[in-house]
């Protein structure tokens, strides 16, 4: 879990960033601090991981609250101010996220953060199968989500995270890499189309070219270096 905090002078910003980190697993809020006072007198007493940090502040600006900070956390810049970037990475800031930004920006930042607070090796996963049904939890949206094979259409890499679209047009967006997914989803019913995605056989409508058309109008790309494993496929079920 990484346990966060966000600094930031603005109430906007709180709803913003609370909102992208809800819709993310394994994020935790610990406070809200609208000045930097508020944040010295927390990580007294307090450890976290990350924070969300704004730069112009009344009482203290955002790099002068960092440079008070002996052994600092994961900081994430979040500001209006583009000129300031340089800066921020001399002082070893993780990621500079530019205001408004969009929540792809965002899960690109939260991911450098996982790769160096989260153990290397995290499973939020439980396989069940029997004759009748196979299916698993995985954990998304800080609930665990119980997920029956037959109901996936596709399963897309989304950085350090992966998506899962059903056929009841949820996604559900988990803290697994695409790799987690060889082994969760069983075969033969699921196949690599693409370095990003994994499929489900039987939701396939249509091959073209080099994309794969399934149910709902989805349409998934087919990576180069899995054009064999297509052809042979089609062949096989001629």
């Amino acid at each position: 879990m990484i346990n966060y905090i966000i600094v930031d002078d603005e109430p906007l910003a709180h709803e913003i960033i609370e909102e992208f980190c809800g819709m993310l697993p394994n994020l935790s809020l610990k406070t809200n601090c609208y000045n930097a006072i508020e944040a010295m007198e927390y990580l007294k007493t307090e450890e976290v991981d990350l924070i969300f940090l704004d730069l112009n502040m009344p009482k203290l600006k955002g790099f002068d609250f960092l440079k008070t900070l002996s052994n600092p956390p994961q900081i994430i810049v979040t500001t209006a101010y583009s000129e300031y970037a340089l800066d921020g990475f001399e002082l070893n800031v993780l990621d500079y996220l530019l205001k408004p930004f969009s929540f792809e920006r965002f899960i690109k930042a939260v991911n450098k953060v996982s790769d160096n607070v989260l153990p290397p090796k995290t499973t939020s996963k439980v396989i069940v199968e029997n004759k009748e049904s196979h299916f698993f939890f995985i954990k998304g949206d800080k609930k665990h989500h119980r997920i029956n094979t037959n109901d996936v259409l596709f399963v897309e890499a989304y950085g350090n995270y992966s998506k899962i679209y059903t056929i009841s047009n949820e996604v559900i967006i988990c803290h697994e890499k695409i790799s987690s997914f060889d082994e969760i989803l069983p075969e033969p019913n699921f196949i690599r189309v693409h370095k990003s995605f994994i499929i489900s056989l039987d939701k396939i409508k249509t091959i073209e070219g080099n994309r794969v058309k399934l149910i709902g109008e989805h349409t998934v790309p087919i990576g180069q270096t899995y054009k064999n494993q297509i052809t042979l496929l089609i062949h096989n079920k001629n």
